[in-house]
């Protein structure tokens, strides 16, 4: 019988790093401060002791040079973990993410593979400066050749690393921030996990689906059981899968409840949210009650600390869209 250990998110992705580099000795990590630091969030914590130098790389604080590094890498065989120290921080390499990583199995004609993960905490909540707290997740959405995926929870926290470890594509996955130390799950090592390409339906309900990821799923939970003391039943899909999409559990919800609100931290102006709400009316046009509305940040640069709470979508925010979908 498994033996299952309660972790919290960030525990989860240290097992789940731990797990993917005993399997696979080609698996590395690179980054700024991961090795002997563990990283500014401890998710690398202790893997340098017990790998090595050689396989857990403290890099120089230059993000391209380390993406550069990555492609090289990848084409020797490797399979490389990069981590990106925040969100913010990822332009500097976004020309090699975007001109290199996302183009290289499509320019060799299939033979050249880039199984590599970029690793970036996002989104906002731990009250930190400029470039701190950032949401890049449509821009890498929208680059063909790139794999956007998002963890909300240990449980999937612990596999989707894994499982984005493993494939041959290169992946962008996002880790949420605000929710490292937070609650903790009971992994199961021995569990079988869903696929990494798919979403899940979180919570059941019949009146409205709510969609979300990352760091808005347990907002958008805690909105479902607010709006359940008001009689309203709310179904939440975590899309943890941003490219490709995973529309069938999406379509197949609106379809039973008619309405649909779209949430997440990043601008709502050209978000992941247009993207889903423009194929929700394509495939469930006839099975709409109202509008597909949106929530997300407001169209302004991330404020500072002091104000992050007035620009992150919260639970009324959320629960408002609720309350005018509802009205139609």
């Amino acid at each position: 019988m498994a033996t299952t250990t309660k972790m919290t998110l960030a525990k989860a992705l240290n097992a789940g790093l731990r797990r993917a580099m005993e399997d696979d000795p080609k698996v590395l990590l690179m980054g700024e401060d991961i090795g002997r630091l563990g990283g500014v969030f401890r998710i690398t914590d202790g893997l340098q002791k017990d790998f090595g130098e050689d396989r857990v790389i403290d890099t120089p604080l230059a993000e391209s040079g380390i993406l550069g590094t990555a492609v090289g890498l990848a084409l020797a065989g490797y399979r490389p973990v990069v981590e990106i120290q925040f969100d913010g921080f990822v332009y500097p390499a976004y020309d090699q993410i975007v001109s290199q990583v996302a183009k290289m199995h499509y320019r060799s004609g299939g033979r050249a593979a880039m199984p590599v993960v970029v690793r970036i905490p996002f989104g906002g909540g731990i009250g930190a400066v400029e470039h701190h707290s950032e949401s890049p997740e449509a821009q890498f959405a929208h680059t063909p050749g790139l794999k956007v995926v998002a963890c909300s929870n240990p449980v999937d926290a612990y596999w989707m690393i894994q499982q984005a470890i493993a494939s041959p594509d290169p992946v962008i996955f996002l880790e949420p921030k605000r929710l490292y130390h937070s609650a903790k799950a009971d992994i199961d090592p021995e569990a079988t996990p869903p696929p990494l390409w798919s979403s899940q339906v979180v919570r059941r309900g019949s009146d409205l689906t709510l969609l979300c990821y990352g760091p808005m799923v347990s907002t958008c939970l805690r909105a479902a059981e607010a709006a359940a003391g008001e009689g309203r039943s709310i179904e939440v899909v975590d899309l943890r899968t941003l490219s490709p999409l995973d529309l069938g559990p999406v379509t197949d919800s609106v379809r039973r409840t008619g309405r649909a609100v779209v949430a997440h931290e990043a601008h709502v102006n050209l978000g992941m949210g247009a993207e889903v709400a423009a194929r929700i009316t394509q495939e469930c046009f006839y099975s709409l009650e109202a509008p597909v509305l949106r929530v997300g940040g407001f169209d302004t640069p991330y404020p500072p600390a002091r104000m992050e709470e007035h620009f992150l979508p919260d639970l009324d925010r959320v629960l408002e869209a609720v309350d005018r979908v509802m009205e139609y």
